[in-house]
């Protein structure tokens, strides 16, 4: 059953309860709530120069697996969509662990430099290990956040990882399409999730299926109709933005399930 966002954020707020560092989600009636949720608070360093940034970790009672979950430009870990994509995905047994990048801590808009921003993924990463409980380990984020965390794994194996999942990946700049921010991934090992908006402008739709088919063995299109970049769709599709965000959630839950078997990644 589909509940409108005014619904969840209705119980939510009814069932959210601050303990400490942890923002705990209890069944109203007191009894164990299989979909209970505990919010986390966290820091971790990113290196010497740049300091320590924020992370949270929501994980769910019945969570099975942890995405590292990273933000897009200009948008923190407790931006609209994250807050939304996450609990999505806890609903669904996914545990999520949403960070910051430096220059979100900092309150500065301009995004870190590269380098700094691949190092923020890696040390996410090295935080989340610690954290997960023994959980398999997935990663990806929204647009740049996705990308920083391709690019991290491109370079070197990222600890634990055993897929990528990337909410809007930014394939070109806004009405320039082109393959060189998608270069890398063909240096990418671990199977890769590619959620894309059928009008999203960072990633006209030639563009994300050319690169698919050229890595069979790695990449998988999940395309979302007639949503954006921000995944929102208009009006007239007959569908909500709401709809919308539970079905990137069952999207990742179904292809997270297909490339688990067993315990073992099998992609």
């Amino acid at each position: 059953m589909v509940r409108s966002m005014g619904e969840d954020t209705r119980q939510a707020s009814h069932r959210l309860k601050l303990i400490n560092n942890k923002e705990r989600v209890e069944h109203k009636h007191g009894r164990e709530d299989p979909l209970q949720q505990v919010l986390m608070k966290h820091k971790f360093e990113v290196s010497e120069s740049s300091g320590t940034v924020s992370g949270l970790l929501l994980r769910p009672a019945a969570a099975d697996c942890l995405l590292v979950f990273g933000p897009g430009a200009g948008a923190g870990m407790r931006h609209p969509f994250m807050e939304e994509a996450a609990g999505r995905l806890a609903e669904r047994g996914i545990a999520t662990f949403r960070y910051q990048f430096p220059y979100m801590e900092r309150g500065n808009r301009r995004p870190d430099h590269q380098g700094i921003l691949l190092r923020t993924v890696r040390s996410a990463v090295t935080k989340v290990v610690t954290l997960s409980g023994g959980l398999p380990l997935w990663a990806g984020g929204k647009s740049m956040g996705g990308r920083m965390t391709s690019l991290t794994a491109s370079q070197s194996p990222l600890d634990e990882i055993r897929g990528l999942v990337f909410f809007g990946f930014p394939f070109h700049p806004a009405g320039k399409p082109s393959v060189k921010r998608a270069e890398h991934l063909k240096k990418v090992e671990l199977p890769m999730l590619f959620l894309q908006g059928t009008r999203d402008r960072l990633a006209k739709l030639e563009i994300p299926q050319l690169i698919c088919d050229e890595l069979p063995d790695t990449a998988t299109l999940s395309l979302i109709e007639g949503a954006d970049h921000s995944f929102n769709v208009l009006k007239r599709s007959g569908r909500t933005n709401d709809e919308v965000l539970n079905e990137l959630a069952s999207r990742v839950r179904a292809w997270i399930d297909m490339k688990t078997k067993g315990g073992q990644c099998i992609g």
